[in-house]
This record gives structure tokens, C-alpha cells and sequence, in this order.
């Protein structure tokens, strides 16, 4: 009896952790299932490409673009891929992150012409059900510091970190941005450390202080009004906002690097909003 005992009890034991393991496998599977960073750079890249497959992640039945540019739905989509001259496009995602069921992309491209461009898609149920971007002429050469709108760190640490960085960069352009308290501004920069890949401004925070200041006696003027989204992975957060660069209406997509509770990196890339007229859906350009 003692012997069948302790039998059963190493069977139950057995089970017991074959069971935990098939358990964990199923949450491992989930896991990886719900990553959707390569179904993402494979879509952009089936631009290029003109593969396929990639394409079957969109919800064909339910699609919303908010490309102003780009007729709504699936259809709209494949309408202006076969506007494009034949050969001429090219995508190189260069970071890619995901954020709940947003995944958000910055990307080299040529789409009609040289550009460099951000897209957020969002995943329902596995499939791509909406769509944003913000597209930007690409320079044909580097920053004042000799950076271009697409090098600079790519690697994704601090995942602990998402929600206080999310929470740092919102309130940094919230304060500075959208409310001009540039008393506050220091407060957000490890001293004068700061990388800059807008292609008009140098490094180091004096640097932007000075364009801004150039830009201003110039008469350019630029103006943050609302915040639409803030999205984060770890050390990685992009900012969707709404304003005015020089009068005109305009989308403000802002990538920051956050290092030890401070901004040390910047991406960004900003596109004017054409008149409702043009649009070709009337989706809006943000409305997340």
C-alpha cells in the first residue's frame, strides 16, 4: 500500500508538471502570436516587393486608412500600390516597435519619391484593421551635426520603463510643445546631451534652443495644439500631435529615446495637412 502511495504520488507529481508545462506553452504560443513586428515590417516590405502573402494580415472586410492621400479599405490600399511606377518602390523599416495592439514603424522609403515615414497600424483579432502615418521629403543631406532622420540607436531596452517614459516624453511635450513653458524645459535633458535627428537641427539641447530661435526671428513659427497619441516600447516612445508649422496646418509625429529618466535621442517626422477637399477618405488624419 505504502508502495502504491508513493507511486500515485509520483504520477500526480508527473502530471503536475507536465501539465505547468504545456501551460507555459500555451502562454508562450499566445505570446508570440500576439507579437505582430514582423507581419508589420513583411507588409510594408510586400510595398516593395509586391508579395502577397504579407497582404492577407489586413482585414479585408474592415479596414480603416487614415492616409488622407489613399481611398479607404483594403481596395484603396491596392489602388495606390498600382499607382506606383512600376520598379520604383523601396522600403527599409529601420525600427519597429508594438505597444498593446498598436505596432508602430519607422521606415526609409521611396513612395513617389524619397521619404522617410512613421505608420502605426493597429491589430484586432491578428489582423491590421487601421492605419496612420506621417510622410517627410527625405534630405538629400545630414543635419548641422551630421546626423540623418533615420540612423542613430534602434535597440529596444527598459520594457519595465514603457508606462513612466510614456508618461515623461507626454508631459515634455505637453509642457514644452503644446504649452511653451520653457522653464521646464532643462528638466527633461541630462544637461546639454541631447542627439538630434531633425534634419534642420544640431545636437546637444543649446542646439535646439539656438534653431528655434533662428527660426523664429525668420518668422517661422511652430505650435503643438493637441496631443492625439502616445505610444512606447521600453526605452522608445512616438508622440502624434496636431498644430502649425509656418501657418500651415501640419501633423507632428516625434520618436524620443528616454536614458535614465531623461530625453537623449530624436526622431521626428512632420507632414502638412492638405484641405479637406483632397482628401480621399474621411477617416481624419488622426481620430485614434
Amino acid at each position: 500500500m505504502k508502495h502504491l502511495k508513493h507511486t500515485l504520488f509520483m504520477l500526480s507529481t508527473v502530471l503536475t508538471l507536465q501539465y505547468g508545462a504545456a501551460q507555459e506553452k500555451v502562454k508562450t504560443k499566445k505570446a508570440e502570436k500576439m507579437n505582430y513586428k514582423q507581419e508589420t515590417v513583411d507588409l510594408l516590405k510586400a510595398i516593395e516587393t509586391g508579395a502577397a502573402a504579407p497582404v492577407a494580415i489586413i482585414n479585408a472586410n474592415s479596414y480603416k486608412q487614415h492616409n488622407l492621400a489613399i481611398a479607404d479599405g483594403l481596395a484603396g490600399f491596392g489602388a495606390a500600390l498600382q499607382a506606383l511606377p512600376a520598379g520604383s518602390a523601396k522600403v527599409q523599416t529601420i525600427r519597429v516597435f508594438q505597444d498593446g495592439n498598436y505596432v508602430f514603424a519607422h521606415t526609409d522609403y521611396n513612395f513617389f519619391g524619397p521619404k522617410i515615414g512613421f505608420d502605426i497600424f493597429r491589430y484586432e483579432n491578428g489582423k491590421v484593421v487601421e492605419h496612420w502615418d506621417n510622410l517627410q521629403e527625405k534630405p538629400e543631406s545630414t543635419n548641422p551635426s551630421g546626423h540623418t532622420m533615420i540612423d542613430g540607436t534602434t535597440q529596444v531596452t527598459d520594457l519595465d520603463k514603457t508606462a513612466s517614459n510614456k508618461v515623461l516624453v507626454r508631459n515634455f511635450v505637453d509642457d514644452i510643445l503644446v504649452n511653451g513653458k520653457m522653464d521646464k524645459l532643462t528638466g527633461y535633458f541630462n544637461g546639454d546631451n541631447y542627439i538630434q535627428h531633425n534634419p534642420l537641427i544640431p545636437d546637444q539641447l543649446s542646439g535646439l534652443g539656438k534653431a528655434l530661435g533662428e527660426m523664429a526671428k525668420a518668422g517661422i513659427t511652430m505650435k503643438y495644439d493637441t496631443i492625439h497619441q502616445v505610444l512606447g516600447e521600453g526605452n522608445f516612445v512616438l508622440v502624434v500631435s496636431e498644430g502649425h508649422l509656418g501657418g500651415k496646418h501640419s501633423s507632428f509625429y516625434d520618436l524620443f529615446r528616454v536614458e535614465n529618466g531623461k530625453i537623449a535621442e530624436h526622431w521626428d517626422v512632420i507632414e502638412t495637412i492638405e484641405p479637406q477637399a483632397e482628401w480621399k477618405n474621411n477617416n481624419g488624419k488622426f481620430n485614434f
